[in-house]
């Protein structure tokens, strides 16, 4: 029996890299119109067009007008009919206020130097944002209801902006605005941000591994929350056989369960497994939707797991509460089955562990017992079975296996053989081997598969009555 069990793999954790919204363009359907006869035909006027007609709106500008922050450059950008935040953003000048009230005495300070200019009025629509900063108050509401009764300390957000609106603004701003000022996406960010920590200032905004992920779609205002999960390492220890480490989807309905009399509507195979009398109690305290577990290696449903335990990540999603006692969640986990599991060396971790338990190759120690089909005498037995202590053997991918295993062949390391025990046609012996060894194969040998065997030494036929993981020798 290997680690690697007849269970189905569980779904590999899910990519936790965050990437912000790509910039998304949206085209415009147009109805095709008939083609013009010969006669309706007229060549168009020809046009003169100076590349900044498109958000000039009629003002009157100056086409050499250095860019910002000199004062030629604000007024051309007040000509253009910039609204007072973008002012402030793109003007490279220093106010006492920022945003819209920044922009504001920047707008009096050049209507004081030019009086012509407060004839220009802000423009119902700003060329720079399409007035997405008049939105940030209703956005970060939008938020902070979204996460209203959740647990949380850091935060990442990301923006959806138009394709088009980007390229628009990024040609006025890099052509008039001063040298080194922020683009829309950042500074739409920055804003509701700020909106944000006026009520909750605790709250940190980080670029990696946030506890709240938050996307808004500037095109439609909508906002998404998606909390991130928590993990916690431990050990478990498996007392009774008949379980599996995870959750089995039904053979029948392959997980579906709706109307399912194999399963009788639960989607599972096995109604109980290790994932969730661990996980159960820990998304009742935390307030949790569902669980993840990982385990270093899994061992089969019939096999006991004892000693100090198998390492194990589970993963909380979705948690309302990112923090709890550790004590008292191992106290209500080993209430919950105490006959049947139990855990130890609870503690707080990050999703890098998930990868390095997964990725540990550690030595085990089992027990093992089994019959023959003929009785064989104990001295003839302890010398045959101990002889194979220190060898390394050849183990073709088990029949039981071959299904969801490449075939080839393993060669694995058996580092000592003990306690041997004779009672008539049973055999009984502990061992320690190298991760990854099957060891009920290592005893009948699999039709030959695994060479040598316990079965090919003592020259007789071996039945696996029961296995059990005594240590994992990791940490």
């Amino acid at each position: 029996m290997s680690d690697e069990s007849s269970e189905p793999d569980t779904k590999e954790i899910e990519d936790d890299e965050w990437h912000l919204y790509a910039n998304a363009g949206y085209g415009v359907v147009e109805s095709p119109e008939a083609e013009p006869t010969e006669e309706e035909y007229e060549a168009p006027e020809e046009e003169w067009f100076d590349g900044d007609d498109f958000y000039n709106q009629g003002a009157s500008i100056d086409w050499d007008s250095p860019p910002c922050p000199a004062p030629l450059g604000i007024a051309h950008v007040i000509k253009i009919g910039v609204c007072d935040y973008c002012l402030h953003r793109i003007s490279g000048r220093r106010t006492q206020s920022r945003g819209f009230e920044g922009g504001a005495e920047l707008r009096n300070e050049a209507h004081a130097r030019d009086s012509e200019l407060s004839k220009s009025e802000i423009s119902e629509i700003c060329p720079l944002c399409e007035n997405l900063f008049d939105d940030v108050g209703n956005i970060a509401e939008r938020i902070t209801e979204s996460l209203d009764g959740i647990e949380f300390k850091t935060m990442q957000l990301g923006i959806h902006l138009p394709k088009d609106l980007l390229q628009s603004e990024d040609a006025i701003r890099t052509k008039h605005g001063s040298q080194g000022s922020r683009p829309l996406k950042s500074s739409f960010a920055m804003a509701i941000q700020n909106e944000m920590l006026l009520n909750s200032p605790a709250i940190s905004f980080v670029k990696d591994y946030p506890d709240i992920m938050v996307t808004v779609d500037t095109l439609t205002l909508r906002v998404d929350t998606d909390v991130r999960p928590v993990f916690i390492y431990g050990r478990y220890e498996k007392l009774v056989r008949g379980i599996p480490q995870t959750r089995w989807p039904c053979r029948s309905c392959r997980g579906r369960g709706d109307g399912c009399e194999s399963c009788e509507g639960t989607g599972l195979q096995y109604s109980e497994s290790v994932q969730d009398i661990i996980g159960d109690p820990v998304k009742q305290i935390l307030g949790a939707s569902d669980t993840s577990f990982h385990g270093m290696g899994r061992e089969d449903i019939d096999v006991r797991c004892l000693g100090s335990g198998r390492p194990f990540v589970l993963e909380i999603k979705n948690p309302r509460l990112r923090e709890f006692e550790l004590s008292k969640i191992e106290k209500e986990i080993n209430s919950n089955e105490p006959e049947k599991v139990r855990v130890n060396s609870l503690k707080w971790c990050t999703k890098k562990d998930v990868s390095r338990v997964k990725e540990t190759r550690s030595e085990k120690s089992y027990t093992i017992r089994f019959k023959v089909d003929n009785p064989i005498s104990e001295q003839e037995a302890v010398k045959s079975i101990a002889a194979l202590s220190g060898i390394t053997l050849e183990q073709e991918t088990p029949k039981r296996v071959s299904h969801r295993r490449a075939a080839k062949t393993r060669k694995r390391r058996v580092t000592a053989i003990s306690n041997i025990l004779v009672e008539d046609d049973e055999i009984q012996f502990s061992l320690r081997c190298e991760a990854g060894t099957y060891v009920k194969e290592l005893v009948h040998s699999d039709e030959g598969r695994t060479s040598p065997s316990v079965s090919s030494v003592i020259e007789r036929e071996c039945v696996v009555l029961w296995l059990d993981v005594d240590e994992i020798h990791a940490d």
